[in-house]
């Protein structure tokens, strides 16, 4: 049976943002994820997943003017300290809140940068976030995201991302899978599982089209959900999806698609 995380920055969305926590626990889940804690108060932050018996299993390394665009900065030549000094602030946040790992957005391609020089920079800069890391025993991801959604952005195909992972050589350097940003880029859900299971620190969902709920568009979840166990997944699969309506009018999927 898979285990479910909620992704607090998609789901409850309709609350505030610290209430998300006491809604998601009341909806039954046992943990969570969100793309970034940096607005708020580690402390009330611990507090918010201690008094609701949550776990936190993943969040963002800090990337960039988020309101002003921007998707992460890794592959910027030009903030490679800015860069540096996020994974400082990650590893501060993510050991206060018992978080195991955390994703690192690589951005879009800046204008006048080709690939190859943003890879010279992605690679450096993975290197040295994956080594700081591993040091606070925190694992690094990096999430292929497609390019319909976010044009330009760096990273968009699972074998690149692994490309990138074996330039990198680093244990502690894993693939983020991502079945909606997969489904919509390049298909093949159930054999690229197969194939990288042992590569995968982390899943998130949504259907396509539309990015919703489980059931509501084309990926054939029944069946994918017994795929994944079968290949004995044992990590949590993140709920990164826009609810049609509100978020726990549209939580019974949970049970019909994983009967």
């Amino acid at each position: 049976m898979p285990q479910f995380a909620a992704n607090l920055t998609m789901l409850f969305n309709e609350l505030p943002f610290m209430q998300r926590f006491e809604t998601a626990a009341k909806a039954g889940f046992k943990a969570v994820e969100y793309l970034f804690p940096y607005a708020y108060d580690k402390k009330d932050l611990a507090a918010a997943l201690r008094d609701n018996g949550l776990v936190q299993v993943l969040h963002n390394l800090p990337a960039g003017n988020w309101d002003g665009g921007e998707r992460g900065i890794g592959c910027h030549p030009d903030r490679v300290v800015e860069f540096r000094e996020g994974v400082a602030r990650a590893i501060d946040y993510a050991t206060a809140l018992g978080c195991p790992q955390v994703n690192c957005l690589l951005g879009k391609l800046p204008e006048g940068v080709t690939p190859g020089d943003a890879r010279k920079v992605v690679v450096d800069n993975l290197r040295f976030a994956a080594n700081e890391l591993n040091g606070a025993g925190i694992r690094l991801l990096i999430e292929p995201v497609n390019s319909f959604d976010i044009p330009g952005f760096y990273l968009t195909l699972t074998d690149q991302a692994l490309s990138l992972i074996d330039e990198v050589g680093s244990s502690n350097l894993l693939l983020q899978y991502d079945i909606y940003h997969a489904q919509r880029m390049e298909g093949e859900l159930a054999a690229t599982l197969a194939k990288y299971i042992a590569r995968i620190g982390h899943i998130q969902l949504a259907d396509n089209p539309g990015r919703g709920e489980p059931g509501t568009g084309e990926i054939n979840y029944p069946w994918l959900f017994k795929h994944i166990d079968s290949l004995g997944y044992a990590g949590w699969i993140g709920c990164e999806y826009k609810p049609r309506a509100e978020t726990v009018d549209g939580l019974g999927w949970r049970t019909t698609l994983t009967a």
